[in-house]
């Protein structure tokens, strides 16, 4: 089953508009990502095939990057911790950004 992976990269693919956002946008997909597979099912398949559909989008988004980077490091070194956070809280920007958009 691929919705947890689709769902998780369609909401990665966000304005990130820095490195440090996309990094914490990508950790939050992985949580995500982790909290949508089955209790029964085999970790390293799921993680495999989660790789081989964010690999081509990786090259253009760096949130998918950084998703991409925590499902390689989780399989080369599966016992280890991840450096895991939630986003810091932000503003969104409310009027002032829509003003700029326009």
């Amino acid at each position: 089953m691929t919705y947890g992976i689709d769902l998780t990269l369609h909401q990665l693919q966000a304005r990130a508009d820095s490195a440090e956002r996309a990094k914490e946008y990508g950790q939050l997909g992985y949580m995500q990502w982790l909290g949508s597979l089955p209790a029964d099912g085999c970790y390293r398949t799921a993680a495999i095939r989660a790789y081989a559909t964010a690999k081509p989008i990786m090259r253009t988004d760096p949130a998918v990057a950084a998703f991409c980077h925590l499902l390689i490091k989780s399989l080369e070194n599966p016992l280890a911790p991840l450096d895991l956070a939630l986003p810091k809280p932000r503003r969104r920007g409310g009027a002032k950004e829509r003003r700029m958009s326009l």
